[in-house]
């Protein structure tokens, strides 16, 4: 009754997404975890439960996928499952043909086909989604019913919904309004709007052009003020009271299976008017190069990268820049943090980067608010500000970063490993491939002559807690 889904990308957000929408409104059997990270320390929280009560889906997916399955087979192993049992602990999502599907057949892990030629960014209602959220115990019939229901109203010329969404996506994005802001008001769909940024940004950010999501906590959250270039989107029904939530121009609401099926099709309405293709990920593989030539796993040896001194080192915080000055010969990490808001280019944003553990440095998200205060009182024009988790943006909205308009900055964390996992068959640590996934794209995003700092925190808990010091 632990389910433990090891998948990268849109899969993984939309189970997360079932899940925590169906454990909201009824409750579940069993409990749902999704590890799309290769960090160290959330993965040893998640090994450190009952793994005589877990199983893991494995849905596809690249090297986080690959190396957590090779984690879990010894972690199984040293808990006293024997070969057949453990191999039996895994169920495999995946094409009928793909390498996975006979790596899975000759382990005797149980199999799933998955639907062929799917992207995983539009598969919410696909096997890939679906088979973990069905184990945990979500009503997957149900979603698949709402979204049925909605498809007589897709095939109608006028009073169409996502018509009308594509239509809004795709206009805010050619006319100027290129951020597309979102925030939830009680949709009780909890996880939704994770989905939604890495639909928006992967399928319609490229060759130039696209679509920013900034999630925000709420319509009263720093960065949900109107301003030019933001389109604005509510989440269930606008507040009746006066304010930033009732003055936005769109909301969306409706059952969670018919919202994956609306914004999958207003994507694709989207990339049509945009004349890009929703379903290619032509710069994702930039990053995965970069990343593979870190690890150099063909010669068998570890990861090597060039470390280069800190520009600012503050208490447990170092921060590091591409070249000498950027910081502006910040003397403080207030001032440092203020010198990366003002290298954001002007009607641009600036992504922050956290590859650490979404559980025990939880606390890493709320940097987003306060940076955006922050930028509006540092800058004539405010900046937009977005969050994402490493390594798990480089799937959703890494596609936009290194293939949209071209206007970001980057703050990217890393932090200090404190308990590191081993990979099984593998000359590197899950520590080891985390730093080479944040190293691998960040020498990508730098040489695309965008602005990226990188801040390391040497004790996690203390650094988090200077940023925010340092902002408040």
């Amino acid at each position: 009754d632990r389910v433990v889904l090891a998948t990268a990308g849109g899969a993984a957000l939309a189970a997360e997404a079932m899940y925590r929408s169906a454990s909201r409104s009824a409750g579940t059997p069993a409990e749902l975890v999704v590890l799309d990270t290769t960090d160290p320390h959330e993965v040893s929280g998640v090994l450190a439960g009952d793994l005589h009560r877990t199983v893991v889906v494995v849905a596809d997916g690249g090297a986080e996928a690959e190396s957590l399955r090779r984690v879990f087979g010894r972690a199984f192993a040293e808990a006293g499952l024997d070969g057949a049992e453990s191999a039996r602990r895994f169920v495999v999502v995946a094409e009928e043909d793909s390498a996975l599907a006979r790596d899975a057949r000759e382990a005797g892990h149980l199999f799933v086909p998955a639907e062929p030629d799917v992207d995983g960014r539009f598969g919410a209602l696909g096997a890939r989604a679906l088979v973990a959220a069905a184990l945990a115990g979500v009503g997957v019939e149900a979603l698949l019913d709402d979204a049925s229901r909605l498809t007589a109203a897709l095939r109608q010329p006028y009073d169409n919904p996502a018509l009308a969404l594509g239509a809004v996506l795709a206009a805010s994005a050619a006319g100027g309004r290129d951020k597309l802001v979102i925030a939830d008001h009680g949709s009780g769909l909890d996880g939704f709007a994770a989905w939604a940024e890495q639909l928006v940004g992967g399928a319609l950010g490229k060759d130039g052009k696209g679509l920013l999501p900034v999630v925000v906590e709420g319509v009263d959250a720093p960065g949900f003020e109107l301003t030019p270039d933001l389109r604005r989107v509510i989440l269930g029904r606008r507040p009746d009271e006066p304010g930033p939530g009732r003055e936005a121009g769109v909301s969306v609401a409706g059952p969670l299976g018919a919202q994956f099926l609306l914004w999958e099709y207003a994507a694709a309405v989207a990339a049509r008017v945009l004349s890009v293709d929703p379903f290619d990920e032509p710069d994702v593989a930039q990053s995965e190069a970069s990343t593979a030539a870190l690890l150099r796993s063909e010669e068998g040896t570890a990861p090597t990268v060039v470390r280069r001194p800190p520009e600012l080192v503050s208490g447990a915080v170092e921060v590091h820049a591409a070249a000498e000055g950027a910081l502006r010969n910040a003397q403080t990490l207030t001032e440092a943090l203020e010198a990366v808001l003002e290298s954001v280019p002007e009607g641009g944003y600036l992504a922050v980067l956290a590859y650490l553990d979404r559980a025990g440095d939880a606390a890493a998200a709320r940097l987003r608010p306060l940076l955006a205060e922050r930028a509006a009182k540092v800058r004539r024009h405010p900046a937009p500000v977005t969050f994402g988790w490493g390594p798990r943006y480089l799937h959703t909205v890494g596609q936009y970063h290194k293939g949209g308009p071209g206007n970001g900055a980057f703050l990217q964390i890393t932090g200090d490993v404190a308990r590191d996992v081993a990979v099984p068959g593998r000359p590197y640590s899950l520590g080891e491939l985390q730093l080479a996934q944040a190293y691998g794209d960040l020498r990508v995003v730098r040489s695309l002559g965008r602005p990226a700092f990188r801040v390391h925190l040497r004790d996690r808990a203390e650094g988090l807690a200077q940023l925010t010091g340092a902002l408040t």
